[in-house]
């Protein structure tokens, strides 16, 4: 049984597997390349085009292309095309059954299986949806993983140091950042800390390219006015992303523009790019501050590696900018196949995992299922034996707690309703997984017969007691309270999986009143889910 591994870009996607020899390999897409852009074309009702085709339709049909949609996971957007409405997770899906359908074609095998990629700062709201994308497209998703604890699974796998390593991964891809510390040693990878910002990637580097081109343009012929022509604006958005990458690797680049019988040539030099972008990179640095002082807190001063990950870190300023800002000697681990690679070696890690699931603790027995599960995948007893006790242990990349009343406000006394309300963390950012935390609080009114629990997680680069710094992810009502006085206490507890599950048990410690309950995020059931299946199953894809 192959296992895959998916990166679901933000600009570019790709896909991995694991070969017989235990190596990750890349699977080439349709047209035999080893990435494929994120970007899906509604053609009619029941076709799409995934990939370069459909990036390349966008300047000719731009309200039938979608791009950037994993900035959009969690959030309620919609899309509609032909008179169907699409969701996220569904475009999402339409991109994860194309790549799925082309690395099946390339390994000829079916692709059932299989571990997707998220970035480390993505919340709960986001992974879930993420899953469910997989889900949609008709998968079976074994689990999500950080980007850069992918990245450095595929790191462990090549390197053939001894001992403990710390490695601090800069992941920059096309539409979200991170900063990562990781530690790897033997069969254990530890994420020690995370920090990062999802609205944050090498699409904002093309925008501000694509907003200098249209000033050189106006600046020459400002009786003309190009901003309301869909297709030049789509010509000189693919023109930024053809200047960002010939930057990388040249001194100075040119692009001709035209429009309505006027033509400027615009010269651009590394310089004035990276002057033109130094607060994005800034703003990368600010992260990478927190990250390190969030390590050297828990006690990782030094690093062993710099590990840069993702597209837009080609670009010379940011190996630059850290070696100047930290000392840092970094360095490109296959900044577009890393991830991707890691997750195909997480996936059978997983999978070797759930086959020994059940193994009894006599050594005999433990054997016996390890050569089973050698067989069926095509590895030695002792890679399976390695490979049932890696572990791969995360963090919460967020904070999570509950909404409550002020009780110190001064207008509390006479109107609790009116008091100031804020977020009472039970799990703070970077708590290691899995986790479970516990908190006190009281009811407000005498004879309360209910408490609305709402669970609200941290919105915010910064964790904030704040409403506005917070958002809202689920909530429950706490009911059948026993007639009591005013601030008789209740307990709130949080349990988060390994996989980013976030379970809470609210409860009335004296008469045993309490609810549980999952947070799966966007209240999809299970019926809404299979029928999102089922209408995705009916369009065709190609790439």
């Amino acid at each position: 049984m192959n296992t895959y591994g998916i990166d679901l870009g933000t600009t570019y996607s790709c896909v991995a597997a694991v070969d017989d020899t235990g190596r990750a390999h890349i699977t080439k897409n349709a047209a035999g390349e080893d990435t494929t852009p994120s970007v899906v074309f509604f053609e009619s009702p029941t076709n799409v085009v995934v990939g370069e085709e459909a990036k390349n339709t966008a300047l000719l049909l731009p309200d039938q292309v979608v791009s950037l949609v994993k900035r959009q996971m969690g959030e309620q957007a919609r899309f509609e095309f032909h008179g169907q409405e699409h969701s996220p997770e569904t475009v999402s899906a339409l991109l994860l059954r194309e790549l799925a359908r082309a690395a099946g074609e390339h390994e000829r095998a079916e692709v059932e299986e299989v571990v997707v990629t998220v970035p480390a700062y993505f919340g709960v709201t986001e992974r879930e949806a993420t899953r469910r994308a997989g889900e949609i497209a008709g998968l079976r998703v074994l689990d999500v993983v950080p980007e850069p604890v992918a990245a450095a699974l595929h790191y462990q796998s090549l390197d053939s140091g001894r001992g403990p390593r710390h490695l601090l991964v800069y992941d920059l891809g096309g539409g979200t950042f991170d900063t990562t510390v990781i530690r790897v040693e033997d069969n254990d990878v530890r994420v020690v800390c995370t920090d990062g910002d999802h609205r944050l990637g090498g699409a904002d580097w093309d925008e501000k390219l694509t907003d200098h081109l249209l000033e050189r343009f106006s600046a020459q012929y400002p009786e003309t006015d190009p901003g309301g022509d869909e297709q030049f604006l789509q010509d000189v958005s693919a023109a930024a992303e053809r200047l960002k990458r010939s930057l990388t690797v040249r001194e100075s680049a040119r692009h001709n523009l035209r429009f309505a019988g006027s033509a400027v040539q615009v010269e651009l030099g590394r310089k004035d790019f990276e002057a033109l972008t130094s607060d994005l990179l800034e703003r990368t640095l600010s992260i990478t501050e927190r990250t390190v002082a969030t390590a050297r807190e828990r006690g990782v001063d030094t690093f062993d590696d710099v590990l840069l990950v993702g597209g837009m870190t080609r670009v010379p300023a940011i190996t630059e900018a850290l070696r100047e800002r930290f000392g840092f000697e970094p360095h490109l681990h296959e900044p577009d196949l890393a991830v991707a690679k890691g997750a195909a070696l997480f996936a059978l890690v997983r999978q070797v995992k759930n086959v020994m699931d059940g193994a009894q603790e006599d050594p005999g027995a433990v054997r016996e299922r390890a050569e089973q599960v050698g067989r069926r995948l095509g590895l030695t007893t002792a890679e399976v034996e390695r490979m049932a006790d890696k572990t791969v242990t995360g963090v919460s990349p967020r904070a999570f707690g509950v909404k409550t009343i002020d009780s110190a406000d001064p207008v509390y006394e006479n109107d609790p309703l009116s008091a100031r309300q804020y977020v009472s963390h039970l799990l703070s950012a970077n708590t290691p997984l899995p986790a479970v935390a516990q908190e006190g609080f009281a009811t407000v009114w005498a004879e309360q017969e209910a408490v609305q629990i709402d669970v609200w997680e941290q919105a915010g680069s910064v964790v904030s007691e704040e409403l506005e710094h917070n958002a809202q992810i689920g909530d429950a009502l706490l009911s059948g309270l026993p007639p009591s006085p005013a601030n008789t206490p209740f307990r709130v507890e949080f349990r988060l999986s390994e996989t980013g599950l976030l379970n809470v048990r609210a409860w009335e410690p004296e008469h045993g009143s309490q609810v549980r309950f999952d947070i799966r995020i966007g209240g999809m059931s299970r019926q809404s889910l299979e029928r999102a299946r089922d209408a995705v199953g009916m369009i065709h894809t190609s790439g």
